[in-house]
């Protein structure tokens, strides 16, 4: 992985409202998830389709990646991964316990 301050991008993981977990990739990862949350709250559609079904709640995890190539590589290895992996992934037991996230709607 690169430096966090170089890199252009990002792979991310955002829990739901409805418990579910989105895994994408960006450059961005705060704009990204005010798009998604733009789309679940019909005032945008540059959000994944995904999002107008399932409200984002934040960021659970991210990582670094060198190139845009590395992230889809990345963030197809996350979405193959079982749910548990997941959320051990983003320093989690499961989806109910610590609140240790990189990005949070607060934020905002």
């Amino acid at each position: 992985m690169s430096d966090a301050h170089s890199s252009d991008w990002w792979v991310y993981l955002i829990l739901t409202e409805s418990d579910l977990i989105y895994t994408g990739i960006a450059k961005d990862t705060s704009r990204r998830f005010q798009e998604h949350l733009a789309t679940h709250e019909g005032r945008g559609n540059k959000g994944a389709k995904f999002f107008r079904g399932h409200k984002p709640l934040n960021i659970i995890y991210q990582e670094a990646a060198q190139n845009r190539s590395e992230a889809t590589r990345r963030e197809l290895i996350i979405k193959k991964m079982p749910r548990a992996k997941k959320w051990a992934l983003a320093g989690k037991t499961n989806g109910h316990n610590e609140k240790r996230t990189s990005h949070s709607l607060k934020h905002h």
